[in-house]
């Protein structure tokens, strides 16, 4: 199947895969066969769902589980922090100041 080649898969397991390069919102992208949009910017290293995961779903990376999912996320959004929990360490975010 095609994919973008700034998203890498680092294990066939994965329902995840890292982005090689920024994507910014509103382009369109092909995700293994199917074209989606990006809805907002994503940078270089961060994450992008696969597939649909369910809420309560293990997020998997090299195979693994990093976290599970805190809400549905579509296939081609942003995983990070917001809508993912580690199931070992307490996540914390930092707020920016403006």
């Amino acid at each position: 199947m095609r994919t973008d080649p700034r998203l890498l898969l680092l294990s066939p397991n994965d329902n995840v895969l890292v982005l090689r390069g920024e994507i910014s919102g509103g382009e369109r992208i092909d995700l293994e066969g199917s074209i989606i949009t990006i809805k907002h910017h994503i940078g270089m290293g961060h994450k992008l769902a696969r597939k649909p995961i369910m809420s309560g779903e293990k997020v998997l990376k090299y195979g693994v589980s990093i976290g599970s999912a805190t809400e549905k996320i579509s296939a081609g959004d942003h995983v990070h922090v917001h809508n993912i929990k580690s199931d070992y360490t307490p996540s914390y975010v930092l707020e920016s100041e403006e």
